[in-house]
């Protein structure tokens, strides 16, 4: 075992793994857009509503699991932090065990699992026979896309935010290039699009292996007892279902305002979809940031380092609500054009620009969000996390509860008051966890008082 490393945090730090994570962000709608696109042209409304809804399904359905990227992040950085070189590996084929024993599982009850979906997500016929070929074929990819999560986790827990950024980029540009090759070329309509998709997913798999194992000491040959080290398995799962829990109350938020906002009508739907681009723009730049917070978080954690830890918190923030501020200006000031820009419909534009104040709004309670979110991954304040986000949940809920006689507003009212909850209540939270965690001996203690708090 090597020293504990006490890593100089400073802005430098700070955009070595925002920048690369903002870019490889700015990518991935793209291909949302050509698979849109590419579908668009056969002219056939049900399997663009298909591929539509598919998606909506997977998206939430990967990113319930998305745990699998911030605990390897977390465990990678504290690992790093304390020194522990030889544990990086093991956490590695920990990671790729989990995803794929979840990635199996998917497949195994697939058929179930499409049943209830499709049935809850209420389609036309022609669209959900369309979205059933998209998912049968693309849900064999979930244990190579969950592996994904755990190869970008462990690049970036260690700094590799360059290696991290190729490989999501080549994933991206093979499904993009995939999908119009298939769909437009070779004529295989919605299986196409999925099978790009799946394709994609397992050469980026493929090629994180390769670059894992070049930056893995001693390779991926892990003793048996390190690999399936008690402690550090509990631990393991202890962290991954909190963090489970905390981003299912996260996408019923987003699912609950989706759902009120299409029983408000066509117009009222369709502005809070022109304006849900805005709010992923914010999201893209805070999430980078996030990321950051995770790694130097996660990393001054394990070292100890208490003035690192401190300095990180305050650098991620500060940066975020320079974002914020300058997007939350060029949203007030080219808001209106831009809506003009992606809908032809007058009454769309005229109900996008009644709700854009609060868009301009939301980017600074969002720092606090994101940022937060990621200062807590990296310290695997994962419980604490939890509870905190089932808070924010029931505050959304209650928001839109009192205010649901204002229609539409109300439910951005209550998506403002969850913003602020999820940043204020973690923030709030923050000096207590602070003092607790560096006040504790040893980082070797203070897992063990973490644990025993789940």
């Amino acid at each position: 075992m090597n020293a504990p490393l006490h890593p100089k945090v400073g802005s430098r730090q700070v955009f070595a793994i925002a920048g690369p994570a903002m870019v490889a962000n700015l990518t991935t709608p793209l291909i949302g857009v050509v698979s849109t696109t590419a579908i668009g042209r056969l002219d056939d409304a049900a399997l663009l509503g298909g591929v539509a809804m598919a998606s909506v399904i997977f998206d939430c359905l990967f990113w319930l699991f998305a745990f699998l990227r911030m605990s390897t992040l977390a465990f990678t950085a504290q690992a790093l932090g304390r020194g522990e070189t030889h544990e990086l590996s093991a956490i590695l084929v920990r990671g790729f065990i989990v995803a794929g024993l979840i990635g199996a599982a998917l497949i195994a009850l697939q058929l179930p699992l499409a049943a209830v979906l499709f049935d809850l997500m209420g389609g036309s016929e022609g669209v959900t026979r369309a979205a059933k070929t998209y998912f049968m074929i693309r849900i064999w990819s979930s244990p190579f896309a969950f592996a994904n999560y755990v190869v970008l986790g462990w690049l970036v827990g260690q700094a590799r935010a360059n290696p991290a950024l190729l490989l999501q980029i080549i994933i991206n540009l093979i499904n993009m290039v995939a999908t119009i090759l298939l769909v437009l070329v070779y004529d295989t309509g919605i299986a196409g699009a999925a099978i790009a998709a799946l394709l994609s997913e397992t050469v980026g798999f493929v090629l994180g292996v390769i670059v894992c194992r070049r930056y893995a000491d001693g390779g991926f040959a892990v003793p048996r007892a390190r690999l399936f080290d008690r402690a550090k398995l509990m631990r393991m799962l202890a962290v991954n279902s909190d963090i489970m829990i905390r981003t299912a109350a996260l996408i019923a938020v987003f699912l609950f305002f989706t759902a009120k906002g299409a029983r408000a009508g066509d117009v009222t739907l369709a502005a809070n979809s022109v304006l849900n681009n805005f709010l992923l723009v914010s999201a893209f730049f805070l999430d980078g940031l996030a990321n950051a917070a995770q790694q130097l978080c996660g990393r001054t954690f394990g070292a100890p380092d208490a003035k690192g830890f401190a300095d990180s918190t305050r650098l991620v923030l500060l940066w975020g609500l320079g974002f914020a501020l300058v997007v939350a200006v060029l949203f007030a000031l080219f808001g209106p054009a831009l809506i003009n820009v992606m809908t032809a419909s007058e009454d769309v534009r005229r109900a996008a620009r009644d709700f854009l104040p609060f868009i301009v709004l939301a980017p600074i309670p969002g720092v606090f969000a994101f940022g937060f979110d990621g200062i807590y991954v990296g310290a695997t304040w994962a419980r604490a996390m939890r509870n905190l986000m089932l808070a924010s949940l029931a505050i959304f809920l209650g928001t839109w509860w009192a205010l649901q006689s204002f229609g539409n507003a109300g439910l951005w009212c209550a998506l403002i008051a969850f913003y602020i909850a999820r940043g204020g209540l973690q923030g709030a939270r923050y000096p207590a966890l602070f003092r607790a965690t560096f006040s504790s001996p040893s980082p070797r203690l203070r897992g063990r008082d973490e644990l025993r708090s789940h």
